[in-house]
């Protein structure tokens, strides 16, 4: 099973922005959603941002005005800029590819810790 590697979490300071980032393996194809999900300490993995293959966007709303999801298509990453982060954006952040089969590709995570 291929899997993906985020990079770009880190230790900030609340107001202090991150970006993830998530390449694609060209072995992927036929690709119609790319996620973001998040996982914080006792708590269910929830669904942050998505992007669907028209480039239709959606946010939970916590995130809504403050973080964004993107798709390089020449670069085949899927990133997540993350502005103005608070405390409670604290969390293990996971990439999530769906292909039309449909399969399921998910990354290893990535920490991201938000402190005064």
């Amino acid at each position: 099973q291929v899997k993906l590697v985020e990079s770009g979490g880190g230790l900030v300071q609340p107001g202090g922005s991150l970006r993830l980032s998530c390449p694609v393996s060209p072995v992927i194809n036929s690709i119609t959603i790319m996620a973001w999900y998040r996982q914080a300490p006792g708590k269910a993995r929830e669904l942050v941002a998505r992007i669907d293959d028209s480039g239709r966007t959606d946010y939970i709303d916590s995130v809504k005005g403050r973080f964004t999801i993107s798709w390089d298509n020449a670069k085949r990453t899927v990133d997540l800029q993350m502005n103005n982060l608070r405390t409670d954006d604290t969390a293990v952040y996971y990439c999530n590819i769906v292909t039309s089969i449909p399969e399921h590709f998910w990354g290893q995570g990535t920490q991201v810790s938000v402190f005064p």
